[in-house]
């Protein structure tokens, strides 16, 4: 089983490897990575959820309970990784709402889909895609007006009209590709035209690509990020986010909402994937918590390797 394990998990993260070697050498420039991570977020990634929700059933089995233990799991590792650094680091509330990004925000699309295909082929792509469905929206949505009330507790701006900022987050997501992808998906489902011939054939191969180029480009941009210092905070934050989080979800999938094997593993092994990178650009663009980001990204996705690979041998227990 270990051996196993070993042989899904490896070759995602020596490719995350490869592409950190290939950055940090200089046989490839910064701006390559930045190009292949655009590829994957604008197309490839949209074209492979356009494709799974197009023409993929859920078996009967309805989402609510799936984002409900999912959102539970966010939900708690967020407020503790908030609390925890507004109160334990003493840090200003801005931060603390970072703190609690770190702890909560899954990086979904270049781990989470790598890691639920190698380990249940396409059939985990479709609960792994309905959560994708929300998670952006809901914690993009989360992050401007827990950020826009926190600012206010610092005494760095004044509070906005609750409309207006809802409304701009709402025309933010418009243009997100990954939120493109999902409506298309369901759309076309709607219409129930099947999906075959040359269209088929052009689908299939900008998703195939997707895994390779995503984890590629993930290792590229971890040069980026580092360890910044101050290490403390992004250590406390990583065990939030792959130790306890992922264990909320597996409670709270199996023992009380009662998913099927294949969804509860789905949950817990995304709940498991390292920070996403969304986290240090809400830090960049709050102007807080750059190092605590940082540092929380370049921990889980290191520690990820056993992680996931320790998380796997349970949930096969």
């Amino acid at each position: 089983m270990v051996l196993q394990i070993l042989t899904i998990v490896l070759p995602l993260f020596i490719l995350i490897g490869l592409g950190y070697a290939a950055a940090r050498t200089g046989v490839l420039e910064a701006s390559i990575g930045d190009g292949l991570g655009r590829f994957v977020y604008v197309v490839a990634i949209p074209v492979m959820i356009f494709r799974t929700l197009a023409t993929s059933d859920l078996g009967g089995v309805s989402p609510w309970g799936f984002w409900f233990s999912y959102f539970t799991g966010v939900a708690i590792t967020w407020t503790l990784g908030t609390l925890l650094i507004g109160h334990v680091f003493r840090r200003e509330a801005r931060a603390g709402v970072i703190g609690g990004i770190n702890a909560a925000f899954a990086n979904t699309a270049l781990v989470g889909v790598p890691l639920v295909t190698a380990v249940h082929g396409e059939a985990g792509l479709v609960p792994l895609f309905i959560l994708i469905s929300i998670h952006l929206p809901v914690m993009t949505v989360a992050c401007a007006l827990l950020m826009e009330r926190a600012a206010v507790l610092d005494g760095t701006q004044e509070p906005q009209p609750l409309p207006k900022l809802v409304t701009g987050v709402l025309k933010n997501l418009a243009t997100n590709p990954i939120v493109i992808g999902i409506a298309c998906g369901v759309a076309w489902r709607f219409t129930g035209l099947p999906i075959e011939g040359v269209f088929s054939e052009v689908l299939s191969r900008i998703a195939s690509a997707t895994i390779p180029v995503a984890l590629f480009s993930l290792g590229m941009s971890m040069v980026s990020y580092g360890i910044r210092g101050n290490l403390a905070p992004g250590l406390v934050l990583s065990t939030l986010k792959i130790g306890v989080m992922p264990a909320i979800v597996f409670i709270m999938a199996r023992y009380v909402v009662h998913m099927p094997p294949l969804w509860i593993s789905v949950a817990t092994l995304t709940a498991a994937c390292p920070t996403g990178i969304n986290a240090f650009l809400f830090a960049n663009r709050y102007g807080t918590g750059h190092a605590m980001s940082a540092n929380s990204i370049t921990l889980t996705t290191g520690l990820a390797v056993v992680t996931t690979g320790l998380w796997m041998l349970f949930l096969a227990g």
